[in-house]
C-alpha cells in the first residue's frame, strides 16, 4: 500500500525510495577501484561540464584581462549541412573530441592544428530520419582506466555507442558490436525501433555521464506531444566495459512506490515523458549521481494527471552503483508551464558560518537558483511554499503553492511587471498597454488560459518556455563560489483551444482563437527540435496552423509565439544578461547586459537618433570561467559598423562584470565554450553556427 505523501515529503524526499531496480551482482561495475577524476586540473577538458561537478571552470590564466583582445584564430573545423552545433568539445591527451552534423558524427581532431585524426559515422536509416532529437547533440563522453580510452555517445536514433578513443573503431565486447540499443529494455514499454506510432518518440541529445565504470543515460522526447499516453523517460546505467545494464530509475513511480499518490486516479500508469534530457552531475566521493528531470506530458495542460506529479521537475540524487534514490527535491509542482530542469546541477563546497557544506546549485528556466545540501536535499536557505494564481481551465488541477527560494535573488525578471514593459518612447509604451488588454499577464506563475477572442487570447508567460536559464546552464568559480549564468529576458504566449478528437485525446491543446476561429500554434524556432524545420502543432482544432497569436484589435501582431509592438519586444532590455551570484552569501554580485543590440532595435525607424545603451541579445549561451575571466559569446548575430554580420566572444572581469575584451566571430555561438592548454599555450574553443556561415568549431589562442 502506498504511503500518503505530505508536501514536506514531496519537497525534501526523505522517505525511502523504491523507484530503482538494481540488477544482479554479476551485472555490477567490473572494477571496484577508486574512480579516475575527470577535471580540468591538468589543462584538459575531459567531460561536458569540465568535471563531474559541472563547474565549467579552468584554472588556466595565460589568457587574461590584458591580452584577450589579442586572441587570434588558431584553427577551425567546419561541418557541412549542420545548422545548429550545440556540443561542448572535449580535449584529452592532445586530441579534441566533438560531435557534429545532423546525423551526429563523432570526430577526433589534433588539438594543436584541428587536423582530423578519425571520424565515426553511424547510419540508422529510417530510425534516424524519425529521431525526435537530431543534430550534433551536446557532445561526447570520455572514459579511461589509465590504459584503455573510450569515447561514448548516444546516436540520434537512441543507441549508445562505445568507441576506441585512439582509433575511432567500435570497442569490442561492448554491447552488440559496440552498440547498446536504448529502445530495448524499457521495462515493459513496447516501442518500435523505427520510432513510428503515437508515443514512440524517444532519444537523447545530451552526453552520457561517466562515473567510475558506470555510464548514466537519460531520455528526451519530441518537443510536441499530442497524446496522453507516451513513452516514459526512465534513466538507466550501463557498465562501461560490457554495456550491460546495471540499473534503471523510474521517473514515474509504479503503484505501491513512493510518489505514486502524487498522480491522482492512477494517472502515473497512463502518462509519459518525465525524461532526463538535461546534463547530469556526480559526486564520486559520495557515490551519488544528480539527475535533472523534466515535466510530464502535456507541457501546458495536465487535467488528466492531477496532483503534484513526482518525479517531474525534480532534482533526484541516486546511488551511482545501484540507482536507488537517496533524496529528491521538486522545483515546480504540477508543471503546466514547461519549466522542466534543463541543465546540470552545479556541485560545490559552500562556506557558511565557518563550516563547509557539500552543496548543490540548480538554476532553472524561471530564473531561480535552488541551493541544497547535496548529501540530503535539504535547502540551505528557506524555500517557502508560496501561494500562486489559480486558473479556470475546465478540469485542470492547479498546485496551490510553489517553492520560492528566499536566496539567492532571481537572476532575471520574473513574470511581466508593468515596469518591465517597452519604454523606448511613451507612444510605444502606450501601444503596448493597449495590446495587453487582450491578454492575461503579470505573475510568474500565471497559468495558461482557454483562448477567447478577442478577450482573453492567451497568457503572456515570462520567462518563456525556453526559459531565462537554459540548457547550457551556469559556471562556478570554486575559489570564490560565485556562479555566473547567462539568461534571456523573453516571453511567449500560452493559450489553449479544444483538441480535435480525430487527432488527439487531449481535451485542450496549445493554440489561440482569432477572428477566423481557432488557430493551432506551431513551435517557435527556438523550441524546435535541433535541426528540424518549423512544423505545425499537432492536435489543433483547425487544419491551418500559424505561429503566435492573432493581433489584438489591429494594434500588434504575433509571430514565433510572441507579441510585438511595431516589431519590437513588449519587454524592455536587457534582452540577454550575465549575472554573478555569490553562493556563500546568497547575494547578487553584479549583472550586465550581454550581447550586441539586435539589428531590429538598432535600425528601427522609431528609434532613430535615440541614445540606447547596448541592449544585450538572446540566445542559448554557455559561460566559461577561468582563473581570471568570465567568457561568453553572443547568442545573436548582428551587423557591425563595417556592414558585416557577425558576433563577439566577450570577456568580463569576474569581480565587477566590466567587459575587458572582445573578439569578432563569423556568427553567433550555439554551443558552450571550453578551454585547454597544449605546449604551454592556452586555447579557447567555441562552437558557432548561423545563416550563411559554415557551422564550425572555432579555436582561438594568443599570437606566438
Amino acid at each position: 500500500m502506498s504511503k500518503k505523501i505530505t508536501r514536506r515529503d514531496l519537497n525534501l524526499g526523505l522517505a525511502a525510495a523504491m523507484a530503482a531496480t538494481a540488477l544482479p551482482a554479476d551485472a555490477q561495475p567490473s572494477s571496484r577501484r577508486r574512480p579516475i577524476r575527470y577535471d580540468t586540473a591538468n589543462g584538459e577538458w575531459r567531460t561536458y561540464g569540465g568535471d563531474e561537478k559541472s563547474l565549467r571552470y579552468s584554472a588556466l590564466n595565460q589568457i587574461d584581462t590584458g591580452n584577450f583582445n589579442r586572441l587570434e584564430q588558431a584553427w577551425s573545423f567546419a561541418e557541412p549541412g549542420d545548422t545548429n552545433i550545440q556540443c561542448t568539445p572535449l580535449m584529452v591527451n592532445g586530441v579534441v573530441y566533438h560531435s557534429a552534423g545532423l546525423k551526429r558524427a563523432v570526430l577526433a581532431l589534433d588539438a594543436r592544428t584541428g587536423k582530423q585524426l578519425w571520424r565515426f559515422d553511424y547510419e540508422e536509416g529510417r530510425r534516424g530520419v524519425l529521431a525526435p532529437r537530431p543534430g550534433s547533440g551536446h557532445g561526447v563522453s570520455y572514459w579511461t582506466d589509465g590504459k584503455e580510452e573510450r569515447i561514448l555517445y548516444v546516436t540520434i536514433g537512441y543507441q549508445l555507442i562505445c568507441l576506441d578513443a585512439k582509433t575511432g573503431k567500435v570497442a569490442p565486447g561492448f554491447g552488440v558490436s559496440g552498440v547498446v540499443d536504448l529502445k530495448k529494455d524499457l521495462e515493459d514499454q513496447a516501442i518500435n525501433p523505427d520510432g513510428e506510432g503515437a508515443g514512440q518518440e524517444i532519444g537523447l541529445h545530451s552526453t552520457p555521464l561517466v562515473v567510475g565504470d558506470v555510464i548514466v543515460v537519460g531520455a528526451a522526447h519530441s518537443a510536441t506531444v499530442s497524446q496522453i499516453g507516451h513513452i516514459k523517460g526512465n534513466v538507466r546505467a550501463y557498465d562501461v566495459r560490457t554495456g550491460k545494464q546495471l540499473w534503471a530509475f523510474r521517473t514515474i513511480p509504479r503503484k505501491g512506490e513512493f510518489g505514486y499518490d502524487t498522480w491522482e486516479n492512477g494517472s502515473a500508469d497512463r502518462t509519459g515523458n518525465v525524461g532526463n534530457w538535461a546534463q547530469n552531475s556526480a559526486d564520486p566521493d559520495l557515490g551519488l549521481v544528480y539527475l535533472a528531470i523534466e515535466q510530464p506530458t502535456n507541457d501546458y495542460y495536465g487535467a488528466f494527471r492531477r496532483g503534484d506529479n513526482l518525479y517531474s521537475d525534480c532534482i533526484v540524487a541516486v546511488d551511482a552503483k545501484t540507482g536507488k534514490k537517496r533524496w529528491h527535491y521538486q522545483t515546480v509542482h504540477h508543471d503546466i508551464w514547461d519549466r522542466d530542469l534543463m541543465c546540470a546541477p552545479i556541485l560545490f563546497d559552500m562556506k557558511m558560518g565557518g563550516r563547509t557544506i557539500k552543496a548543490l546549485a540548480q538554476p532553472t528556466k524561471h530564473a531561480f537558483t535552488f541551493v541544497l545540501d547535496r548529501t540530503n536535499g535539504k535547502p540551505i536557505w528557506p524555500i517557502p511554499e508560496t501561494p500562486v494564481p489559480i486558473g479556470d481551465v475546465p478540469g485542470e488541477y492547479y498546485a496551490p503553492t510553489q517553492p520560492i527560494p528566499s536566496k539567492p535573488p532571481a537572476f532575471d525578471v520574473q513574470g511581466v511587471p508593468i515596469s518591465q514593459l517597452i519604454d523606448f518612447t511613451p507612444e510605444l509604451r502606450a501601444e503596448c498597454l493597449r495590446l495587453l488588454q487582450n491578454y492575461n499577464w503579470g505573475h510568474l506563475f500565471a497559468p495558461p488560459i482557454v483562448s477567447v477572442y478577442p478577450n482573453k487570447i492567451a497568457t503572456i508567460q515570462s520567462p518563456s518556455t525556453d526559459g531565462a536559464g537554459q540548457w547550457p546552464g551556469g559556471a562556478l568559480d570554486p575559489e570564490t563560489n560565485v556562479m555566473y549564468i547567462f539568461s534571456n529576458h523573453a516571453y511567449t504566449l500560452r493559450g489553449l483551444i479544444p483538441g480535435d478528437p480525430a487527432r488527439t485525446d487531449l481535451a485542450y491543446v496549445w493554440g489561440t482563437q482569432g477572428p477566423n476561429g481557432a488557430q493551432g500554434a506551431a513551435l517557435p524556432p527556438s523550441e524546435q527540435p535541433q535541426g528540424a524545420a518549423a512544423a505545425p502543432g499537432r492536435g489543433a482544432a483547425a487544419p491551418a496552423a500559424v505561429r503566435g497569436a492573432a493581433p489584438a484589435a489591429g494594434r500588434g501582431g504575433g509571430g514565433g509565439g510572441r507579441l510585438t509592438v511595431q516589431g519590437l519586444s513588449i519587454l524592455k532590455p536587457p534582452y540577454g544578461r550575465i549575472t554573478a551570484l555569490d553562493l556563500n552569501q546568497g547575494t547578487m554580485v553584479w549583472q550586465v547586459a550581454h550581447g550586441e543590440t539586435p539589428d531590429e532595435v538598432k535600425n528601427h525607424p522609431l528609434l532613430k537618433g535615440k541614445n540606447i545603451p547596448r541592449t544585450g541579445s538572446q540566445g542559448k549561451v554557455g559561460v566559461l570561467v577561468t582563473k581570471t575571466l568570465v567568457i561568453a559569446g553572443d547568442g545573436t548575430a548582428t551587423t557591425g559598423p563595417d556592414g558585416k554580420t557577425g558576433a563577439w566572444l566577450r570577456a568580463y572581469d569576474k569581480k565587477t562584470g566590466q567587459e575587458v575584451g572582445s573578439v569578432r566571430m563569423p556568427t553567433r555561438v550555439t554551443g558552450s565554450p571550453m578551454t585547454y592548454a597544449m605546449d604551454g599555450r592556452q586555447y579557447i574553443a567555441v562552437p558557432i553556427s548561423g545563416p550563411g556561415v559554415a557551422t564550425q568549431l572555432v579555436v582561438y589562442r594568443l599570437p606566438a
